[in-house]
């Protein structure tokens, strides 16, 4: 390896393992594998120089592995747990270590959709930490009903697809798709684009959704191992709410045209009768709330922000 001076850069130039003067390790033979190897010997390289972020430059197998390197290292995608609790607590893990790392002594904390769920974790067993709980259309709180009269109806031929669909992850058509994925997701998702309009007049937007969630699933596996059919929760929050620490206020926050149960902000309330918890209904929202009317939105958390010393 050579460091070498760029202008007001450092550049580090090192041979892939195996190759040049680096060291000879035993490559396995599954090709998927011997890619991890070389993957990992770079992320290694990385934390023992001690280099936070860099330009990462690749020559012919070099260019190769350093696209296998940023699709795994350009957010975390870590190997979660199939035991829901498990991958839970991996969540929350993640959090409290982010929160150690860049030295936040405590915090208001909002999640929206899966996020207010692992915020409601979060703050069950990290209390000290949380001065306000935001939840913005959080998932996960309601137990699926054992009377079928009391959820939904779903037609027969949606069950029938996601029985067949159940062993894949939920993004799996989307990586089948290949290079036809962006156009895919414009097709069924063009709401997206209409949302954030003012800022974006180009398929910015549409090719960012694309490009996180055609990635290898980690997260995403997670959520499904903590799921039940059809998307509720295996340890449904609202068992656990009302242990939350008394005197940590709960702010539910739902959009008045969301098709997510907003129950779950009155059965917080009816679980914490001696403590803050209040609910608002965006007028003019769905599910992406801070999207959908951002100005609103931002009013509410920035009056909550100042409400709390």
């Amino acid at each position: 390896m050579q460091r070498i001076r760029c202008w007001n850069r450092t550049v580090y130039v090192f041979d892939l393992l195996g190759f040049g003067r680096s060291s000879r390790p035993h490559f396995s033979s599954d090709s998927e594998e011997a890619e991890n190897q070389f993957v990992e010997s770079v992320e290694e390289w990385r934390a023992m120089v001690g280099v936070e972020t860099m330009i990462l430059l690749g020559h012919n197998l070099g260019g190769y592995l350093a696209a296998a390197y940023t699709l795994r290292y350009r957010s975390s995608r870590p190997h979660f747990s199939s035991d829901s609790e498990e991958a839970e607590n991996q969540f929350v893990e993640s959090v409290e270590e982010w929160r150690a790392m860049v030295g936040v002594e405590t915090m208001i904390l909002l999640g929206h959709n899966l996020g207010g769920y692992l915020a409601a974790a979060y703050t069950l067993r990290y209390p000290s930490r949380v001065k306000h709980l935001i939840l913005v259309e959080p998932w996960g709180f309601p137990e699926r009903p054992n009377n079928p009269d009391q959820e939904q109806p779903i037609p027969v031929w949606i069950k029938a697809v996601g029985a067949m669909l159940s062993p894949f992850n939920p993004l799996a058509g989307l990586r089948i798709a290949g290079p036809l994925g962006p156009s895919l997701v414009q097709r069924l998702r063009p709401d997206f684009k209409r949302k954030y309009s003012t800022l974006f007049e180009d398929n910015t937007v549409t090719e960012y959704i694309y490009h996180c969630n055609v990635q290898t699933p980690s997260g995403e596996t997670a959520f499904k191992n903590m799921t039940i059919p059809y998307g509720w929760a295996k340890r449904p929050m609202l068992h656990r709410v009302g242990l939350i620490q008394e005197d940590i206020p709960i702010t539910v926050i739902y959009g008045a045209r969301s098709c997510i149960d907003g129950n779950s902000g009155n059965a917080i309330k009816q679980l914490r009768p001696n403590s803050h918890v209040e609910t608002v209904a965006i007028r003019g929202a769905g599910h992406y709330v801070y999207a959908d009317q951002p100005e609103d939105f931002n009013q509410k958390v920035i009056e909550i922000c100042n409400s709390v010393e």
